[in-house]
């Protein structure tokens, strides 16, 4: 038996059609929790759309679990403690346990401000996988 699964999020300029959170007195418009489609075990995965000069309406941390965002579309800023770091397609911010973050939209980007977050927890991955294996006389699908 084979062990993956296939969701579609739909492509970016949709996702804040989607109304979405953790829990429903923290739903928005604009998030997407895809691991609660999917049988996550390691990691969890929002997408995430905010209109131009939107923020987040809040400030959270968290004492377990190490965050990856991942910025696809639009300009805006992130609140880091008591830093703020601008953002834009192409920016990567990791963020570790017990610092406070926050996001908001810049009143004049262009588009939405879309971002992925990637969340992850437990023991540290090594710096090369060593749990793969390759085959290199497998022949291609395709």
């Amino acid at each position: 038996m084979t062990d993956f699964e296939v969701t579609r999020i739909g492509a970016p300029d949709a996702w804040r059609d989607h109304f979405g959170g953790f829990v429903p007195a923290r739903s928005r418009d604009g998030r997407r929790v895809v691991d609660h489609e999917l049988s996550m075990q390691y990691i969890g995965m929002t997408a995430n759309a905010l209109l131009p000069g939107e923020d987040a309406g809040y400030w959270h941390t968290h004492a377990d679990i190490e965050e990856l965002y991942v910025f696809l579309d639009g300009r805006g800023q992130m609140g880091l403690d008591e830093e703020v770091v601008d953002v834009e397609a192409g920016t990567v911010v990791r963020v570790g346990q017990g610092v406070w973050r926050t996001w908001r939209a810049a009143p004049d980007s262009p588009t939405e401000l879309r971002w992925l977050c990637i969340r992850a927890g437990g023991d540290q991955l090594p710096h090369i996988p060593d749990d793969s294996t390759r085959d290199p006389d497998r022949l291609m699908p395709w």
